[in-house]
């Protein structure tokens, strides 16, 4: 299956210095934060590839740098085989960008409060010039609303129904790539479940790609073709969800399941995680890890592992081996 999307080693720093006058004054010398490190991944087309991990991890950074909200420091993001940072061809850019759409964590402040939903389910179209009329109302009942709701504000609306209208906005423009960034987070778990049900339908059905991201590991399970499992703005191991379940080969993703809620989990005894991920302005040498893990030893506090194939994953951790051989006997 070819790659509508491929990362190339994909970096993103902020300046966070003081402003240049107090940093003459003080002899400060200037901050950077790397939110992305080196990241590197496909998604081919009309599958869902997830992105999961603490808050702080990178996964938002990453979404806007794919929507072209963020540039990259380094690194590449190709989109149908056109880098949006470089590309020169305006007519290209045009093509790529109406192929894009996104779906924001909070519903509510993503929709404009003083347009009527049938104004902000056609805008991708109207900014573009294309036909509008009835294109609200067909995609209303196609998300599961009522077509008497175009002519309704979002504050008359509950969040898991402003949810379906954000959804509608993102399918208007008939995009090939939908960046959803925690689209269910906000919502209560029994309409969670109807947003996620909705959102898989619509993927068959449109022949979408979805870059899902999400802390719940839950919910990629539900919704993940592929799982990528980010720390400290580095990808970490990567893997289809049934083999992250069975057999996760990093200690940072043992760490989220064990820390993720089960229904057979009643009187279980795990241990709380570890520690607190370090601060990304002075990250630790060698694996960014190392701090919070249990097999940490002196080649991971001095060598960066880079990500290799473990069995059918792709892992950054020199004793991802004896990592997946205590999971198996704690399990």
């Amino acid at each position: 299956m070819n790659a509508l999307v491929t990362v190339r080693n994909l970096t993103r720093r902020f300046d966070v210095s003081k402003p240049w006058l107090n940093r003459v004054l003080e002899r400060l010398p200037k901050r950077k934060l790397t939110a992305v490190s080196d990241v590197s991944f496909e998604i081919a087309s009309g599958t869902t590839y997830a992105l999961v991990g603490e808050s702080g991890s990178g996964k938002s950074t990453i979404g806007k740098m794919l929507v072209g909200l963020l540039e990259p420091s380094g690194g590449a993001v190709e989109i149908g085989g056109v880098n949006l940072a470089t590309e020169r061809d305006a007519e290209r850019i045009e093509r790529v960008r109406g192929d894009i759409q996104m779906i924001f964590q909070d519903p509510y402040a993503s929709l404009n409060p003083r347009w009527k939903v049938r104004d902000i389910i056609v805008e991708p179209l109207a900014a573009r010039g294309a036909r509008t009329r009835g294109v609200a109302e067909r995609l209303l009942e196609q998300v599961g609303l009522s077509v008497d709701d175009a002519g309704k504000f979002p504050h008359e609306f509950s969040g898991g129904q402003r949810q379906r209208i954000c959804i509608a906005r993102a399918l208007a423009s008939e995009p090939r790539l939908i960046v959803c960034d925690e689209p269910t987070s906000a919502l209560d778990v029994s309409v969670q479940a109807q947003v996620l049900n909705l959102m898989s339908d619509l993927k068959d059905e449109y022949g979408l790609t979805y870059l899902f991201i999400s802390h719940d590991l839950t919910v990629v399970t539900h919704m993940a073709d592929l799982v990528g499992v980010l720390y400290l703005g580095r990808l970490v191991e990567e893997a289809a969800p049934e083999t992250l379940n069975a057999r996760p080969a990093h200690p940072y993703t043992q760490m989220l399941l064990d820390a993720a809620p089960k229904l057979d989990g009643f009187g279980r005894e795990v241990d709380p995680p570890q520690g607190e991920i370090p601060d990304p302005i002075n990250p630790p040498e060698g694996c960014v890890f190392h701090p919070r893990c249990p097999l940490a030893v002196e080649r991971c506090r001095t060598e960066r592992p880079e990500l290799r194939a473990v069995g059918p994953a792709r892992v950054a951790c020199h004793r991802a081996e004896e990592a997946i051989a205590q999971f198996e006997r704690r399990t």
